[in-house]
């Protein structure tokens, strides 16, 4: 017969990822390449020149991997306690670190040996920074203290005191060397200048601060805490922007990507996102294996190495072999021979289903029975709701179980338990199901036992599927409550109740 109509067994299939640009561009890294170290990563940072070795600070070390090998090649342990927050200076060729010991200390990578030692903090020293363009660095420290150190001299040039708790975050502007921002567990941020040597502005992030971030251009700046990112306006005397709320767990770093076009944010919630500066909308999400206490990112997005809580270093990287295969590979020219006024494509078949030749012949036990084959119904079980829904159209399930046989109703009961609950089939296999039992229902007492224990766990997926279903519709009935509640008080001028909505979860506060 050759007007049969296959089977368009497409529209129930699972909808995968948008394929974007940004999806193509980040899914190029491969799988996490895991490396032990002794204790929970404190901080990763890239070498600004080729090959990009990455610096890990871990327990009284730093170590400065090969991104290629995923191999020490470096190894600075004149620690006695921990060290914290090591950096490399803009020429790759130095380390800045802080440590335990309340003191900081600098590095010559060539030769591992200790160039200075800045002395004068009076608790530990989490974080560190070199000042771009000037022999001086900056500390920011447990005794909610920031210094400016020369290096030359290893003299502390300028004292910052205003938190009241730990400083546990801080940068130095990349464009204007004389403006530092430090975080504190205070939840304020403070914004420093070092030629009047005082306060410029003061912003409150309402959570811990955990990590500071210039935008490119320095007019705004990041700061993350709890489960938020804030933008903060420099040039508008420190004003909040905006809040992003990506994450349900505190976010423990920032970084910039793709020359400050991508911002990416790591969480204890064990993802990273990936946002577009232009939009601050997530682009992309990378997934890791636990908590992520710090994160580096190369600065040509050929690694990223996230460090996570129990001392594992998750190690990503775009290789050529994976951006060839992810790229779209080009047509061959397709030379017309002289004398020729069309080429005709050769045309190609798709092979046809074994259902749709039994539904075509009209042998419906045997297209049902090729449906429910074991490869189908794991891994296209779409193809499996599209023949039944054809046999519905057809009223002709009947016919197709017409013999009753045992084996082909252990297999539909199963199919019904297992995905009758998925939210593409449930609407067509309830209808399905109400029908096959009452196909069934005269022939129970013939039936094996197993067969009647398999019915009895699909009432009870069903009764569960309605509990839910009647929970669901209290829910509804209670949100349309609260959203009628809130257009009464806006027409009566009384202070409104906010819905705050957030990807993890919806609540209701006080506005």
């Amino acid at each position: 017969m050759t007007n049969f109509k296959r089977l368009n067994t497409k529209i129930y299939e699972k909808k995968g990822p948008d394929v974007t640009p940004d999806f193509i561009y980040w899914k190029q890294l491969s799988p996490p390449v895991l490396v032990k170290e002794f204790g929970p990563i404190d901080y990763i940072d890239f070498s600004p020149k080729e090959p990009h070795y990455f610096a890990v600070t871990c327990s009284v070390r730093v170590q400065i991997y090969n991104p290629i090998t995923k191999l020490v090649t470096k190894n600075l342990s004149r620690f006695r306690e921990n060290a914290y927050g090591a950096v490399f200076r803009s020429d790759g060729s130095l380390i800045l670190a802080g440590g335990e010991e309340k003191n900081v200390k600098l590095f010559d990578i060539s030769t591992k040996s200790m160039l200075r030692l800045f002395k004068g903090h009076s608790a530990p020293v989490h974080r560190v920074a070199f000042v771009h363009k000037e022999p001086q660095i900056v500390s920011f420290s447990d005794d909610k203290s920031v210094r400016v150190w020369d290096i030359a001299t290893e003299n502390t040039l300028h004292t910052f005191e205003g938190h009241s708790d730990y400083i546990r975050a801080g940068i130095v502007s990349p464009d204007m060397p004389n403006i530092i921002l430090s975080g504190g567990y205070d939840s304020i941020v403070k914004m420093w200048d070092t030629r009047t040597d005082k306060e410029v502005m003061t912003m409150d992030h309402k959570s811990p601060v955990e990590s500071l971030l210039f935008m490119p251009g320095g007019g705004m700046f990041l700061s993350a805490g709890g489960t938020d990112i804030k933008i903060w306006d420099a040039l508008a005397g420190g004003k909040l922007r905006g809040a992003l709320a990506q994450h349900h767990k505190t976010v423990t770093c920032l970084k910039l990507a793709s020359g400050g076009k991508r911002l990416l944010s790591s969480s204890l919630d064990r993802h990273v996102k990936i946002f577009d500066v232009g939009t601050f909308k997530v682009v992309h999400t990378l997934d890791f294996p636990n908590a992520i206490l710090s994160l580096g990112v190369a600065p040509d997005d050929s690694t990223v190495a996230a460090g996570l809580v129990d001392g594992v270093i998750a190690v990503q990287r775009r290789t050529e072999e994976l951006q060839n295969k992810s790229a779209p590979k080009k047509q061959a020219r397709q030379e017309i021979p002289t004398g020729v006024d069309e080429i005709i494509p050769q045309l190609t078949y798709e092979k046809e289903a074994k259902f749709d030749h039994f539904l075509r012949k009209f042998e419906y036990s045997k297209a049902l029975s090729a449906a429910l084959m074991a490869y189908i119904v794991n891994k296209h079980p779409e193809r499996t709701v599209a023949v039944l829904r054809e046999l519905q159209k057809r009223k002709a399930l009947a016919k197709a179980l017409k013999e009753k046989d045992p084996k082909m109703i252990r297999q539909l009961t199963r199919f019904f338990i297992r995905y009758i609950t998925d939210l593409r089939f449930t609407r067509f296999l309830i209808e399905i199901t109400d029908e096959f039992l009452d196909i069934i229902s005269d022939s129970l007492d013939g039936l094996p036992g197993d067969i009647g224990l398999l019915l009895v766990q699909l009432h009870e997926v069903l009764k569960r599927e309605e509990q839910l279903a009647n929970e669901l519709t209290m829910v509804q009935g209670m949100m349309q409550t609260l959203l009628a509640a809130q257009i009464t008080a806006e027409t009566d001028n009384i202070t409104p109740l906010k819905l705050i909505d957030r990807p993890t979860n919806k609540a209701i506060a006080a506005k």
